[in-house]
């Protein structure tokens, strides 16, 4: 057993877990937080991304004590009250989702898409990066058409900052 304390969504996080525990384990276990989504188990899907010092990591592989320190960012924690993030906004608004399943999964890795290519996207590269996300009900078209809506608004609003 280990304790670990990391930020969770801006809030310090203690927990004392085995060394085997899992990130998304974590959240969804200990912390509630349930939109961080197990989807496959084996990294290959992407429905349990989350940010961790910003980035964009898989957390079905993620040990817990490997990031010990780390500050996390879950779906749950990137709309600021009621408003939502630029990126939830623009999936709501383009039909980007079906099921939902893959949505925080989606989000997460989108909002890490956009911060990489400084807003500078095109329907082929974001169809590229988005290839460690599995969505079984859509063809993609309405998440890219998101994606890249979103990249304006996420421009828009980091000015306005």
């Amino acid at each position: 057993m280990s304790t670990v304390k990391l930020t969770v969504n801006g809030k310090s996080v203690s927990a004392t877990v085995e060394d085997r525990t899992l990130l998304v384990h974590l959240l969804r276990e200990n912390l509630n937080l349930t939109g961080t989504h197990v989807g496959c188990d084996t990294s290959q899907c992407g429905a349990c991304i989350v940010h961790i010092d910003g980035k964009a990591v898989k957390s079905c592989t993620t040990l817990v004590g490997q990031i010990d320190g780390a500050n996390v960012t879950t779906i749950e924690g990137i709309a600021k009250g009621d408003q939502l993030h630029p990126m939830q906004a623009a999936f709501r608004d383009n039909h980007g989702l079906q099921c939902g399943y893959c949505t925080p999964g989606m989000i997460m890795s989108a909002i890490d898409i956009v911060n990489r290519h400084a807003g500078e996207l095109d329907e082929e590269t974001v169809r590229h990066e988005l290839e460690g996300n599995i969505c079984r009900c859509t063809g993609y078209h309405n998440i890219v058409k998101s994606v890249l809506d979103a990249a304006g608004r996420m421009k828009v609003a980091q000015a306005a900052e």
